[in-house]
């Protein structure tokens, strides 16, 4: 199925839809659900000529909101829930890409394009696919296959997960826990705490960026794979993009901590990130298109689909019966 046939349309004609859908979703109104749900009516009907561009401000303009979300954060609070879910984020990279290995061999998966997916799902998704990839050196298609299979289901955690949430009767805490360790990327995670609740959007946030920190000991550790794999004995030094805007978000914090001055403006800065997050989700749904969903296939799809479910099904079990909390 292609893309509807918008030919008729200017590339000036498409450009000022897009501008008015992303100054739409500065009205304070507009939740992170409804401007996703925009963009992607909006990527699907290909009204996005500009993937690339989209693509590279819906990430400045993620990274930018999570500094300022700082500004509402207690950096006491940031330490003691970092440290608290060290174990569980832990536990959970590990589970998931020996789970997601696995199914990638089972349904005839290369090696590269199963550790893509697992990566993504147990860390960050698009940030720990781009990571791993520098490393792993993977084919076009099996980049574009990850990247779309991981993004597709960040829309639908986005839109599904505070629904799941009220009937599964999770508190604020417990749904912020279960959308850290379960949704892929840090856009969806804290457009899915922003929908829940003030409190789920903290714990969100914070779970979320510590377990976003792992990209760095896996692409070192998967350096050290293929190094073996190719009889070397020492790996070159893998390229890793420190995440900075994980250092803004605690500096961010630090402020709205210790400097009570900061209190008079700490308000603005977190209102204002909100609405950036809200317009980098719009973004983030022009970049979908029925091309990029074709390039999928069923059996990554399928990987994909089964690992996160798995995932997400045994969090909350586990959430539900006091295991994490």
């Amino acid at each position: 199925m292609n893309s509807i046939n918008t030919s008729k349309l200017t590339p000036q004609t498409a450009a000022v839809i897009l501008t008015l859908g992303l100054l739409l979703c500065i009205w304070p109104a507009v939740t992170a659900a409804e401007a996703l749900i925009l963009g992607l009516a909006l990527g699907m009907l290909g009204l996005n000529p500009w993937v690339a561009k989209t693509t590279a401000y819906a990430s400045r303009l993620l990274q930018v909101s999570i500094v300022g979300l700082g500004a509402g954060m207690n950096l006491a609070v940031i330490w003691a829930v970092g440290i608290s879910s060290l174990g569980y984020t832990l536990i959970g990279i590990s589970f998931t890409l020996t789970l997601g290995l696995w199914l990638g061999r089972r349904h005839g998966l290369s090696r590269n394009l199963a550790l893509l997916i697992s990566s993504g799902t147990a860390i960050c998704g698009g940030s720990a696919i781009a990571a791993v990839a520098c490393v792993l050196k993977p084919k076009e298609e099996e980049m574009t296959a990850a990247l779309a299979t991981v993004f597709l289901l960040n829309a639908i955690g986005l839109l599904a997960f505070p629904a799941l949430g009220h009937a599964f009767g999770f508190s604020q805490h417990d749904f912020g826990m279960w959308v850290a360790l379960a949704i892929h990327d840090t856009s969806s995670v804290v457009g899915a705490g922003a929908s829940y609740g003030e409190n789920a959007l903290k714990l969100a946030t914070t779970v979320k960026l510590t377990r976003a920190l792992w990209i760095v000991p896996l692409t070192l550790a998967i350096a050290w794979g293929v190094a073996r794999v190719n009889k070397q004995m020492v790996p070159p030094p893998p390229k890793i993009k420190f995440p900075w805007f994980i250092a803004g978000f605690l500096a961010t914090a630090a402020l709205a901590t210790y400097l009570p001055a900061f209190d008079y403006v700490a308000p603005y800065i977190t209102a204002g990130a909100k609405r950036l997050l809200v317009m980098a989700l719009f973004l983030v749904g022009t970049n979908l298109s029925w091309s990029a969903l074709q390039s999928v296939g069923w059996k990554p799809l399928t990987v994909g689909v089964t690992l996160w479910i798995t995932v997400s099904s045994l969090v909350a079990g586990a959430i539900k019966l006091g295991w994490i909390h």
